[in-house]
């Protein structure tokens, strides 16, 4: 499960920017992820839970923002949404797409005292 090993790199970043802008508690994280980034949300929840219990983000609120999966079609030009990485592009049918989101997880913000 690299859930927990997500949550343990958000965890850090969290004691890192407590150490940079002195604050000593996490109320509230915001997440953006994407559905091609490989995330299983509810064990992510989980996974936070237990690695903020008795830390500077125990009892941190996680807000997940899910983005919008977008491609990019070489042959035709066009942006348009994608459901699943490997559709076609829905003008000219083809499959040679560069994905330009959808791949992202990354913290949004903190609300922090």
């Amino acid at each position: 499960m690299h859930e927990m090993s997500i949550c343990e790199s958000i965890m850090r970043v969290m004691e890192d920017q407590a150490k940079q802008q002195d604050f000593r508690h996490v109320s509230a994280i915001r997440l953006e992820i994407g559905p091609f980034a490989g995330v299983e949300l509810e064990a992510l929840r989980f996974s936070f839970d237990v690695v903020t219990r008795g830390t500077l983000a125990d009892g941190c609120q996680l807000e997940v923002i899910e983005t919008e999966a977008r491609a990019w079609c070489l042959p035709c030009a066009k942006d348009f949404h994608v459901e699943q990485r490997f559709d076609p592009c829905p003008d000219c049918g083809s499959y040679q797409l560069q994905v330009m989101a959808g791949e992202e997880l990354r913290i949004k913000d903190m609300e922090v005292n």
